[in-house]
Order: C-alpha cells, then structure tokens, then sequence
C-alpha cells in the first residue's frame, strides 16, 4: 500500500475502534461511570508510558522536557479538565442508555467547531458554515420543542470535545505526548478517587469486568496511536470526513446492539444535522480542490 491508502486504513480503523467504543464500556456495568472515568485515566498513563518508550528515548525524554514549561503545562492543565469532562459524559450516556444521543453529540462535533473559530478565534465563516450552523440549532429545536428539554448528553459530549480541541491549539504537542500529560494531570485525583471507592468495581464484578477495565487504558490509546499515523498520511480533507464513521457506527451500535430507541423525531432532529454536514463537508473539498488549482497553477 502507498502512504495514503495505509492512511486511509489506519483512520478507518481509528474512527471504527471509536465508534464501537459503546459495546466496549458497557461490558464493565455495574461499574459507576465515575469509577470508569478514573480507571481510563489510571491505565491509560502506563499504557501510553510503554508506547513512547518504545517508540523511542528521545520522545519520552521530550515530553519530560516539557513540564518545565509553565505556560505549557497551564494549557495542558485545562485541555485535561475538558478531555476528562468529555470522557465522563460519554462514559455516563453509555451507562444510562443514552449511547443515540451521544452520537448525535459527535456528528454535531465539526459545527460546533465552526460555532468555537467564528466566536473565539474571529475566524471567518463562509456562507455555507453559517446554514449549517442553523440546520444543528433546527435539529436542536425539533428535539427542544417535542421533548421539552435540550439533549444534555449530546451538548455536553459536542461542547467539551469542542473546546479540548481549540485549547489545543495553544500548544504545539502531538497527540500521544499530550495524552501522557493530559493523564498525569488527572492521575493523582483518579489514585484518590479509587481508593476512596474501595477500588471503583475492580476485584467486584468478576474476571470479565476486571479485564475490560485494566484495558480501558490501551483502548483509549490505540485508537489515537492510530488517529495520529492517519493524520500524517492522509489530507486534512479526506480524514475529516473519515471522522463521519465514528458517530455513525455509534448510532449503529446503540440502536442495533444496545436496543436503544430512535423515534421519527430523532430521525428528524439528526437528519437536519445530517444536512448541515452536508453542507460543509461539500464546501470543505471545494474550497480544497480550489486551493489545489491554484497551487497547480503558480508551480506552471
């Protein structure tokens, strides 16, 4: 395979082990999904540990650097209260059986990006971003206005994972190295947290429970590993909309395999943001294929 069909296999496989993250976390109920969210980080920290070391001394060394860093570590500070915010409300939609509207969550992920440039960063939005926007708020409102209340748990997941990603523009650190950090941070307050719980569920529920929580560290790992090889390999275009699996197989899973419910107003609500991602990801490969053009045209 050349570079971009490997990178294209690597984000296929990224975004599925994403998307199939559901099935995974509900082989540890009973367990609490506070208890969950400290066993991710306790056994994500040695796992990605082993994986730079691995990878190479001068990785790990690199990243040991960077905790001199002040200004760095601040940054990384607040990217591990927004990552682990948004671990703790998808954990917490798995174990309530809100898996669907999760899913809806990440597909509204790209527009709430949008939303984050255009307000935080001034960025210019185009005219197709705006009507996108408004078809997430319609889908928002359908939901709002038949349910009589917004969907926490897709807000919550969409917000938080928004927002992880504009603080990590602040720092140049790669994806694996910043997870290290991101989970040193949160270590000492899981440590205490599972201890406080007696263990959060682990030595409680059986051998099954107890092995699906020590691997919770290498499945939050693994696929980013994989996301980040991807992205070295693939355009920025094509992995963005490679990104679309990972919600979809999520719906799948919470409708086919966990039985959730999907009634004619979901299938309303998700479909106008369907349409706005439409919208955008059209925009995004032409404004790309312009810019190629163009290119082309300066190197003649």
């Amino acid at each position: 395979m050349d570079d971009r069909q490997r990178g294209l296999v690597l984000g296929v496989a990224a975004y599925l082990i994403w998307g199939l993250a559901p099935v995974f976390w509900i082989q540890t109920q009973p367990v609490d999904a506070r208890d969950l969210l400290a066993h991710r980080a306790i056994w994500s920290l040695p796992f990605v540990t082993l994986c730079l070391a691995l990878a190479g001394r001068g990785r790990l060394v690199a990243v040991l650097g960077l905790f001199r860093r002040p200004r760095i570590m601040l940054v990384m500070a607040a990217a591990a209260l927004c990552g682990g915010l948004n671990w703790l409300i998808f954990l917490w939609a798995v174990t309530s059986g809100r898996v669907t509207e999760a899913s809806l969550g990440y597909f509204l992920l790209p527009l709430v990006n949008v939303a984050i440039g255009l307000t935080l960063f001034r960025e210019v939005v185009g005219r197709a971003q705006l009507v996108a926007i408004g078809f997430a708020v319609a889908g928002l409102l359908v939901q709002v206005v038949y349910y009589g209340g917004l969907p926490l748990a897709a807000l919550g997941v969409a917000l938080s994972f928004g927002l992880y990603g504009a603080i990590r523009k602040g720092v140049q650190v790669e994806s694996i190295e910043g997870l290290l950090i991101e989970t040193v941070f949160m270590a000492p307050f899981a440590l205490a947290w599972l201890i406080y719980r007696d263990g959060g569920g682990l030595g409680v529920y059986g051998l099954r429970v107890d092995l699906f929580l020590l691997a919770s560290g290498a499945y939050t790992a693994i696929p980013l590993m994989a996301y980040v090889a991807s992205s070295r390999l693939l355009p920025l275009t094509a992995l963005g909309l490679v990104f679309y699996i990972g919600p979809s197989v999520q719906l799948l899973m919470a409708v086919w395999v966990l039985g959730e419910p999907f009634d004619k107003i979901q299938l309303a609500a998700f479909s106008l943001v369907w349409i706005g991602l439409l919208l955008v990801s059209v925009d995004t490969v032409r404004r790309a294929r312009a810019q190629r053009r163009y290119s082309e045209e300066l190197q003649l």
